[in-house]
């Protein structure tokens, strides 16, 4: 099943309960929420207060991002707040603490998954496949919506699906970056199975009509 996330880094942040419900009622799957700490990323975006208002506006499922260094020092706290899945980069920390970070968010009940800029392999992904429920690889560079989708990462998608029906057939792959309906094709030919789209339905006026555009064909 394809699963899409429209990003709230897009959303209007006055208005963020009602931009999650304009795109649930649009056919939405989960709601991706993209955390910045101005180190990881040059840029600074929501954190956990924010999460934990948000989290009372709707029961859709949160999939949050977390592009902030050591990770493991908040995975917890951002469990707590409400999110559903929390990913974490494989480059923000070692390895050993990004192990303790997906322990803790699985000791809170909660999903996990890692994440891997484009410049790093598919095989720093690879490495965590039986301890995660997803990896997200992004096509743009963290830390900016409205990026152009970058399609030398397919090959890296490709490989990463064969390396989970392989080894984690139950684990998702996530595409994050420059997805419309343009460039969704491509990813979905690749092998994700979960797509994050900003601008692509948060800048339409028809969040419906936007969601359908990234579906493929039935």
């Amino acid at each position: 099943m394809i699963r899409i996330a429209p990003s709230l880094l897009s959303a209007d942040f006055a208005r963020l309960g009602e931009e999650a419900d304009s795109v649930r009622r649009g056919g939405a799957d989960w709601l991706h929420y993209d955390v910045m700490d101005g180190i990881f990323v040059p840029n600074i975006s929501f954190g956990i207060p924010v999460l934990a208002s948000f989290r009372k506006a709707t029961e859709m499922f949160l999939d949050v991002h977390l592009m902030i260094d050591r990770p493991v020092r908040y995975v917890e706290q951002f469990c707590d707040a409400g999110a559903d899945m929390v990913t974490v980069h494989v480059e923000a920390d070692t390895e050993e603490n990004i192990a303790a970070a997906l322990r803790a968010v699985r000791e809170r009940g909660k999903q996990c998954g890692v994440v891997i800029k484009p410049a790093t392999p598919a095989a720093e992904a690879e490495k965590w496949l039986e301890q995660v429920d997803m990896v997200l690889v992004m096509t743009v560079e963290p830390g900016f919506g409205g990026q152009s989708f970058m399609a030398e990462q397919l090959p890296k998608l490709r490989t990463l699906r064969a390396a989970i029906d392989r080894r984690h057939p139950g684990c998702l792959l996530e595409v994050d970056g420059g997805i419309d309906a343009h460039t969704a094709p491509l990813a979905l030919e690749a092998g994700a199975d979960v797509l994050v789209a900003g601008s692509a339905v948060f800048k339409k006026a028809d969040r419906a009509a936007a969601i359908a555009a990234l579906r493929p064909a039935i």
